[in-house]
């Protein structure tokens, strides 16, 4: 079961409605992506707490309907 770039990018866009956002299809099969988030909900945040965060976003997903996310956050 894999998830769609633009579902992905609308779980992210509820949880940061002011960032930008850019998906990225890794592999070609809604598996493996890499997300590029600038919020201002990471200003101050480690990147730890900011991963988190985005982990949080995703309700779960992670290791399910998306098996690999590979993310570059930062404050906006």
């Amino acid at each position: 079961m894999a998830i769609a770039a633009d579902q992905l990018e609308a779980l992210l866009r509820q949880a940061f409605p002011d960032a930008d956002i850019h998906i990225q299809d890794l592999a070609g099969d809604g598996d493996h992506y890499r997300a590029v988030i600038r919020a201002a909900a990471f200003a101050g945040k480690s990147r730890v707490a900011q991963h988190q965060m985005v982990y949080a976003a995703l309700q779960g997903r992670m290791g399910g309907e998306l098996h690999a996310l590979a993310l570059d956050t930062g404050p906006k």
